[in-house]
């Protein structure tokens, strides 16, 4: 591994130019690497973090990755992480066009990284620095405590697996932690308390921009909802209070090693404090990647919108133009079957840049019901960039597919939900379009995003830790559940109970039953009991 050389350094600062120019905006330092496929192998199941602490699963993922690659040889482009400065890691066989326009990518990754407002706990420090102070306390730790650190290890990252970290994310350099007044207006007093109608939502709406209008955005919600709460929702105050209350009391309880880490009877204890020190060490380190996790879709598709856009127009593309398509097309072509989150993105990026320079992404076009209106309506309003740099900011990977992946997109790109059966005469598996639906597809991809199972946690009667998971459609996956209330159990020093659902015996294929069960631990032996 060596430091990018001084004329690719240049080529680098070129391209960081051309992208402050188009409006990316990141960091003036940056530190490139030229690495060897076998330095990519090695640094993968440590996320590219060179200084994460070493845990034996690392080594397992290393041999496995060594094994694919022996039988399905590749040449990764680049990587890229983020730290202060970030640092990106580029392969030695690239050629000079090639990472020129990798240059573009990684520039369009460094932005999100540094703008994207889920990211920001990861601003104002350096993860790669703590990462190596944390590694170095692990390795004094196993000095000291020998084999029982890799056990806490073991135990901490399988809770984390369970643990969601979105509510410390979504708060992250806020002051308010729970929902604003108007977002619990529109988003759950008028959907879910008073569940009104679609037209009815609708004219609340037309009445709060209405208000908005009239008196500018601070002073017309604050008249707004004085109004509202005098005329038509005296209630609203009052259930608002009662919503902060519980949520704030809530979000408490849902951090699963946070709540270790701080009442834990047996972390508590001096001489078992350094177990406390390395859950901390496992939670900060998730809570660094989970941002990441969250924005995938988004944040691959931002960069290869703008690894495209810059090097479309970059003098180095001449006589690359047939290399570049090709490249390009592997990355960003929208496969037949599963999903592409690079071509997604991309995609609805430009689907949304569209939108807004056409003036389709407003409350007015909306109201036009006319086919031919709506398919012809150009409004050219020369805002859209402006507007995907606004999302860029404020969007994660859900809330950027539920705001525009919508049936006009699905229709222009053609996108479907596949199925397999078996043809019993050929001997083999054959693919069919199951649905071209919004719904169908848009269900599909929520089935492959990230997305752990939300937890309750009380401590209430005998000193047990009871957790009760909410249960959302999706059952836990059995074969885990023992070893993880085994650590549990360790780690709080009492019984631990789990309170979720599985599928009933009396289901059936067209009819599937949900039945509540408590699986409870104690001295590490599970016990299963329907509810």
């Amino acid at each position: 591994m060596q430091l990018l050389d001084q004329r690719s350094k240049k080529i680098m600062e070129g391209c960081k130019d051309r992208a402050r120019e188009a409006g990316l905006n990141f960091s003036r330092e940056t530190l490139e690497y030229i690495i060897s496929n076998q330095d990519l192998l090695e640094l993968t199941p440590k996320n590219m973090i060179p200084t994460l602490y070493d845990f034996w699963f690392h080594d397992v993922e290393l041999h496995k990755q060594k094994g694919k690659y022996k039988l399905y040889p590749s040449n990764p482009y680049e990587t890229v992480i983020n730290t202060r400065p970030p640092i990106s890691f580029y392969n030695d066989n690239n050629p000079d066009w090639l990472n020129v326009m990798i240059f573009y990518h990684v520039l369009g990754h460094i932005d999100f990284f540094q703008n994207n407002t889920y990211f920001q706990r990861t601003w104002n420090e350096d993860f790669k620095e703590q990462a190596l102070a944390d590694k170095r306390r692990i390795a004094q730790l196993r000095s000291d405590q020998g084999r029982w650190v890799d056990y806490v290890i073991e135990f901490a990252r399988q809770i984390d697996n369970i643990n969601s970290y979105y509510q410390e994310l979504c708060r992250a350099g806020a002051e308010n932690k729970v929902l604003t007044k108007m977002d619990y207006f529109f988003d759950i007093f008028l959907q879910q308390e008073k569940e009104l109608t679609e037209i009815e939502y609708l004219k609340e709406v037309e009445k709060f921009n209405s208000y908005i209008q009239k008196y500018g955005e601070n002073e017309g919600e604050r008249i707004f909802f004085r109004d509202t709460s005098k005329q038509r929702y005296p209630e609203l105050e009052e259930r608002y209070k009662r919503y902060c209350q519980k949520e704030k009391k809530s979000d408490q309880n849902r951090d699963l090693l946070k709540f270790l880490i701080d009442h834990s009877p047996k972390l508590q204890k001096s001489e078992n404090q350094w177990m406390k020190e390395i859950l901390e060490i496992i939670r900060e380190t998730a809570l660094f990647f989970e941002a990441q996790i969250r924005t995938k879709i988004i944040n691959e598709g931002w960069a290869s919108y703008w690894h495209e856009k810059l090097f479309l127009r970059d003098e180095r593309i001449k006589t690359h133009e047939t290399d570049f398509s090709i490249t390009n097309a592997k990355v960003t072509s929208m496969p037949k079957v599963g999903i592409n989150p690079y071509a997604l993105g991309k995609n609805l990026w430009e689907y949304a840049e569209k939108l807004a320079e056409t003036g389709k992404d407003t409350w007015i076009f909306q109201q036009v019901l006319n086919l031919d209106q709506r398919k012809n309506y150009d409004q050219q309003t020369g805002q859209g960039r402006e507007r995907i740099f606004e999302l860029r900011k404020n969007l994660s990977d859900f809330s950027f597919l539920w705001y525009y992946l919508d049936q006009d997109f699905v229709d222009a790109h053609r996108l479907f939900v596949s199925e397999k059966k078996f043809n019993p005469v050929r001997q083999t598996w054959e693919y069919f379009v199951k649905s071209r639906n919004v719904e169908d597809y848009w269900n599909m991809i929520k089935d492959q995003m990230y997305h752990p199972p939300s937890l309750k946690i009380t401590t209430k009667g005998n000193g047990r830790l009871k957790l009760y998971h909410e249960f959302e459609g999706k059952p836990l996956v059995q074969e885990y559940i023992q070893d993880v209330l085994r650590g549990l159990e360790f780690l709080w020093g009492e019984p631990v109970e789990l309170t979720s659902h599985i599928v009933s015996p009396k289901s059936t294929p067209e009819d599937i039953q949900w039945t509540k069960v408590r699986y409870t631990v104690k001295n590490g032996e599970l016990n299963v009991k329907m509810t």
